[in-house]
């Protein structure tokens, strides 16, 4: 069994925490809301016995990292920062970039951002969506409009943390366990909701985990959010706007590094980011891997389907 390391590296002005494996060509690992570096538990060993150099950081608002106070220390253009320079932390010139949900967001805009750094690119759970014709939250109230949708509930800082962090073990619970949770917009128990309800509003905790879902995890993810609490992951929602500001090139760039996109079969985000907007965008894209029977947690529910098809195309790259 590969061992797993710890350290701590100076990044963009603030120390992010990373858990590493292996040696040999660098994989970045990206997780997203509401996970940590531990998400990434069943690649890491893996891709390092295959011979690769794996880092899985804590983004920053999470875990061990640094979590700033600002909502705009957490925007996308900042966070990008944080991976480049990580990089040159790791001594390393370029690396193949692995996100799932805002991790796969981040993936997407550090390959269109900084070819010259990131010379592969897999997605998952989140396609590449470029540029939208409108400010996010503009585009959502079009879309929603006074009917409740999460990433605007998430907008007024304070108030998710509140209901998030009153229980946390409840929250890590319900979000991972619960499959759906709060995510999906088809749901007749999401779309019955009302302003002033919760992300939680109405779901059952689930008393029996999935098969791919031990207590000790759930355990390590409640020690990390009482840890950090949940305000820095909440921030990330909170930048789309500006992002949209900060980012208008997004709009017409290209990635053109070998790309893979997985998602699983029953992730909700399916019916929120149709993948095919991404691939004019993505011309190099190899793949659109959806895993049968997986829901939104694809990387912890099906590792052996999800790290068979990262060795098949970290091998496919060229040396």
């Amino acid at each position: 069994m590969v061992d797993i390391t710890h350290r701590t590296l100076e990044t963009n002005g603030i120390r992010l925490h990373v858990a590493e494996a292996g040696k040999g060509p660098l994989v970045l690992l990206l997780h997203g809301w509401p996970e940590s570096w531990y998400s990434w538990r069943h690649q890491l060993p893996v891709l390092a016995a295959a011979g690769y150099h794996v880092v899985a950081p804590d983004v920053r608002g999470y875990g061990r990292s640094d979590k700033p106070g600002p909502v705009e220390a957490y925007s996308m253009r900042n966070l990008v920062a944080d991976f480049v320079e990580l990089l040159d932390a790791l001594g390393e010139k370029t690396a193949v970039v692995v996100g799932h949900d805002w991790g796969a967001a981040m993936a997407w805009t550090c390959a269109a951002l900084h070819p010259d750094r990131f010379r592969a690119v897999v997605g998952m759970s989140v396609p590449h969506l470029g540029r939208t014709p409108m400010p996010p939250t503009q585009l959502f109230k079009a879309v929603f409009g006074e009917k409740w949708f999460y990433i605007q509930y998430f907008q007024q800082p304070g108030v998710a943390e509140a209901e998030l962090e009153a229980d946390v073990s409840r929250t890590v619970r319900t979000v991972l366990a619960g499959s759906v949770a709060g995510f999906d917009t088809k749901s007749e128990l999401v779309r019955a909701r009302k302003q002033g309800d919760g992300f939680l509003t109405g779901i059952e905790t689930p008393a029996t985990l999935p098969a791919w879902l031990t207590e000790e995890d759930v355990a390590y993810f409640v020690k990390e959010f009482e840890g950090s609490g949940f305000r820095g992951g909440l921030n990330r929602y909170r930048n789309m706007d500006r992002d949209w500001e900060e980012l208008p090139e997004l709009a017409t760039v290209r990635i053109e590094q070998p790309a893979l996109f997985i998602t699983g079969e029953t992730d909700p985000g399916r019916a929120l980011a149709p993948v095919e907007v991404m691939k004019p965008l993505v011309p190099n894209l190899k793949d659109v891997l959806v895993v049968p029977g997986a829901g939104h947690w694809v990387q912890q529910e099906r590792p052996a389907e999800v790290n068979a098809a990262l060795l098949s195309f970290l091998k496919s790259l060229p040396a």
